[in-house]
């Protein structure tokens, strides 16, 4: 056997696949399902967010050829507007049907697992903390104060474009959401669903002229302390950072 294909992922990669034998078994007892919106009640602010965002206009496929990862980005402010035009691409609802609110991006069971926090460090009328994008009631919610430009950075392993951008994004996946439909294989459709959101990142801080660059690598456990998350029922999953590129 191959030496390199006994690590873990390997094995849940394996061990995860569907086949047609398997997926006729008896279904094993029932998940307890995971609460489909998170909310911070005790949040020290909410800030709603705008019902009539104006999209400014793009042409579809030179954003498309256009997208780049820039990681040089000058000390610009962006504007509160930009802003909310990114969460709009990255979770923003574009239907509503019984108990479902559809996205700007797909997820598998329509179980939207992944949560959007906000770290902004130049942004326009909203001072530096720990934001938390609200689904259900369309706002953000201010969990910390603070700046958490050089900390979050350093658990970025040290990739200075975490604090020199002017947000930083952190997406998290609660993982009963997803699981207690689809199992181990939920995993899987974890990383696809903060991977769809990832790219939307791009294309819209592409159309409007900004920089973005995704992260993948980063220390699970700082990301979470910063956040407040415990890593276990949520964890961080995914970076992102938004800023005035360097022409």
């Amino acid at each position: 056997m191959n030496p390199l294909s006994n690590g873990i992922g390997d094995r849940y990669h394996r061990e995860t696949a569907y086949s047609r034998e398997a997926l006729t078994k008896a279904n094993p007892a029932p998940l307890p399902a995971a609460e489909p919106f998170t909310c911070y009640a005790d949040a020290e602010l909410k800030i709603p967010l705008p019902d009539d965002l104006r999209f400014p206009p793009a042409d579809f496929w030179s954003v498309i050829a256009a997208r780049r990862s820039h990681r040089d980005f000058t000390n610009d402010t962006i504007s509160f507007e930009d802003l909310c035009l990114l969460l709009f691409a990255v979770q923003g609802v574009t239907a509503k049907h019984r108990q479902y609110l559809f996205r700007t991006i797909p997820s598998a069971g329509a179980l939207y697992p992944i949560e959007t926090y906000v770290v902004p460090h130049r942004v326009m009328t909203l001072d530096p903390g720990v934001y938390h994008l609200n689904v259900l009631h369309h706002c953000i919610e201010l969990l910390h104060r603070g700046s958490h430009a050089s900390e979050l950075a350093d658990a970025a392993l040290g990739q200075t474009m975490a604090a020199e951008a002017a947000v930083a994004f952190v997406w998290t996946a609660v993982i009963n959401r997803s699981k207690w439909k689809y199992r181990e294989r939920a995993y899987r459709y974890l990383y696809m669903d903060a991977g769809h959101i990832g790219q939307n990142l791009y294309l819209a801080a592409t159309s409007l002229g900004l920089g973005c660059c995704t992260i993948g690598a980063f220390y699970d456990d700082d990301v979470n302390r910063i956040l407040g998350v415990d890593g276990m029922r949520e964890t961080a999953v995914y970076l992102g950072v938004v800023g005035s590129r360097r022409r």
